[in-house]
């Protein structure tokens, strides 16, 4: 990454899979109950107003535009992107690589479904650890990251000196994180021990000289002047439960 001149990335607004993955985990329940497949789950009401509240960021004047949009093809992010770029002339473009971790097998499992439903995976994961281990018909985040860097070898190629955002899911912010700041496995891990990425929050990189220069990370403060939303953190239905 040599010639965009900056690049962010937005999570996606809360969404309905995010408030019943919040609503499994606190009852103790094995199944997320959602009717939907992961890419065709919505906003939920706050998701919506989260986006607004982003396109308000967008288009402040003294924060300047985007050239370009990438969004992942999944229909929350879709919405957000939407909502987000309206009446702003901004061009965007759906991208599958921006896609949700597929989770396989475990799929709308919850922690403890995990553990009682598929014991063996349950120890494979945690002897492999997160960013290596892959469930059955499934995604590790080593294999996030080998989609993110070949979408951004092709904008990097095909965009100099733009400034490129990204609208996508928690795993896109932390593995985009990992490749502009450079950081090896621990530090990522630690990383997000430490950090549940926020609905709607903005992660920014500028290009300096051959290196990238943090400027925002998981920053919500668009979110906390809103008067009409808040912010939220439920991590994906898919992003931690692996």
């Amino acid at each position: 990454m040599r010639h965009v001149s900056w690049i962010g990335i937005v999570r996606h607004g809360e969404s309905t899979g995010n408030v019943a993955a919040s609503r499994a985990e606190t009852d103790g329940a094995e199944v997320i109950d959602i009717a939907e497949r992961d890419a065709d789950v919505p906003l939920s009401h706050t998701g919506e107003q989260q986006a607004e509240a982003v396109g308000r960021w967008m288009g402040d004047t003294s924060t300047p535009r985007p050239d370009l949009v990438f969004v992942s093809p999944y229909l929350r992010t879709r919405q957000t992107a939407e909502i987000a770029l309206q009446g702003l002339d901004v061009p965007r473009v759906l991208d599958e690589r921006l896609r949700d971790r597929e989770l396989g097998i475990l799929d709308r499992l919850t922690t403890a479904g995990v553990a009682a439903r598929l014991p063996d995976e349950s120890q494979r994961r945690s002897r492999l650890g997160k960013f290596y281990y892959r469930p059955p018909g499934g995604e590790s985040w080593a294999d996030v990251l080998l989609r993110l860097r070949a979408l951004l070898r092709d904008i990097d190629h095909d965009h100099p000196g733009e400034r490129v955002l990204l609208v996508a899911h928690d795993a896109s912010v932390s593995m985009l994180r990992y490749v502009l700041e450079d950081m090896d496995e621990p530090a990522l891990m630690e990383s997000a021990r430490q950090v549940t990425i926020a609905n709607c929050s903005i992660s920014s990189w500028s290009r300096a000289d051959t290196n990238w220069k943090p400027e925002l990370f998981n920053d919500v403060t668009h979110l906390e002047q809103a008067a009409d939303t808040h912010p939220t953190a439920q991590e994906d239905i898919d992003a931690d439960l692996a």
